[in-house]
């Protein structure tokens, strides 16, 4: 099948309804929109929320809860699959990571996840450590030391 033999299923595209269109139709004359009034307009209607004057629930309700987004602690992940790049023996920490190409940028810390496999012994000094990864890092022989 190439994109230009490409068909919507049978019935799934039916032809867009013409309002105001004549006899037969049951759409003809107000075309469905009732007897003057604002919603009878072109362009009419009124915006999602307004209750015709009446104070809008949402302005009577207040403002609930607490975000801590802005203060909240983010660190520059790295799983350990990607530590292979390092030569065995090396002492990984964020400055030979971002050298490396492995991160960008050093945010609040480094957080070292247990993804991937880890051939080389390695001393990797991170701000957090997942438990898989501190494991991983231990069964190949390296060391890790939280900073």
């Amino acid at each position: 099948m190439k994109l230009n033999e490409l068909r919507p299923a049978p019935g799934a595209v039916t032809e867009g309804f013409r309002k105001g269109r004549g006899i037969g139709s049951g759409n003809g004359k107000t075309a469905g929109k009732g007897h003057k009034g604002q919603n009878a307009r072109s362009g009419g209607g009124v915006r999602p929320g307004f209750e015709g004057g009446q104070f809008p629930i949402y302005r009577q309700l207040p403002k609930r809860g607490f975000n801590n987004k802005r203060f909240a602690t983010v660190y520059a992940n790295v799983n350990v699959g990607a530590l292979n790049c390092f030569e065995d023996g090396a002492v990984v920490d964020l400055d030979a990571l971002i050298a490396a190409r492995v991160i960008r940028r050093e945010l609040d810390g480094l957080k070292v996840l247990g993804g991937g496999e880890l051939t080389k012994k390695l001393t990797v000094r991170a701000a957090k450590f997942s438990a898989a990864a501190k494991e991983k890092i231990e069964a190949a022989g390296g060391t890790t030391e939280e900073v």
